[in-house]
Formats: C-alpha cells, sequence, structure tokens
C-alpha cells in the first residue's frame, strides 16, 4: 500500500538523482573509481592519516617527517583533478544529505514547511555548515 508520504519520497529521491546526474557529481564520482592511479593515491592517503590518528590517539608522538610526508602526499592528490573532483563531490553529497535531513527534521520538529529564517536560525552560526544560502 502506497502512502502520500511514500510517493512524494519517491519523487524527492527521482529529484536527488537528477541533480547527482546534472550537477556532475555522479560524473566525477565514476570518473575516480575508473581511474585506478587516482583511486590508489586516495586509498593510499586515506590509510596513512587512519595510521597516524591511531597512533597519536594511543599516545604517541607524531615525527615531524611523518607529518610532513602525509601533507606532501595529501598536497599531491589535491593537485590531481580527478581526485579532487572525487573530494569535491563527496563534499557535495554530503552536503545535499545534510539539507534534506535538516528539512524533514525541522518539518517534524515544527509541524509544518519550515521556512529559509526556520532553516537558518538552526545552523547555530556554524560557518562552513552549508545551512545558508540554499
Amino acid at each position: 500500500m502506497s502512502t502520500k508520504v511514500d510517493t512524494k519520497t519517491r519523487e524527492l529521491c527521482e529529484a536527488l538523482i537528477e541533480h547527482l546526474q546534472t550537477g556532475g557529481i555522479k560524473q566525477r564520482i565514476d570518473t575516480f573509481m575508473a581511474n585506478d592511479a587516482a583511486r590508489g593515491a586516495y586509498e593510499s592517503l586515506m590509510s596513512k592519516g587512519q595510521a597516524l590518528q591511531e597512533k597519536q590517539h594511543s599516545g604517541q608522538t607524531l615525527e615531524p617527517a611523518e607529518i610532513s610526508a602525509f601533507e606532501k602526499e595529501r598536497d599531491a592528490l589535491l593537485k590531481n583533478p580527478v581526485a579532487s573532483g572525487f573530494l569535491d563531490a563527496q563534499e557535495e553529497m554530503h552536503d545535499l544529505q545534510h539539507r534534506v535531513q535538516k528539512h524533514v527534521k525541522k518539518t517534524i520538529e515544527l509541524n509544518r514547511v519550515p521556512t529559509a529564517e526556520d532553516l537558518e536560525s538552526s545552523c547555530g552560526n556554524h560557518e562552513g555548515c552549508g545551512c545558508h544560502g540554499h
């Protein structure tokens, strides 16, 4: 049995898919996934970042050479247009998900469709939270 909420949720999902495709997000992710070199560099950097985080969390001191090597690898990754496109696409997807969740949460909280002011006021003035201007 399909309800109005199910129908509207499906319409929202269709709009999200259209946005991912027309906004180039899906293309940037697909391009990255097909690029073994960019994917490998990303995976290597994530692995090294995780290892540094675990080392620091366990109370060990990070050596300046370790930090420098990580930063050098990160800078190289960011200069790769395929990898940076993927990272931008990830950020856009996260922002999109956050905006949808915020709208739904605020709608339930207020028991009405939130206004732009309602959404902005709930941001808490967090710089860079993606709440403004959407």
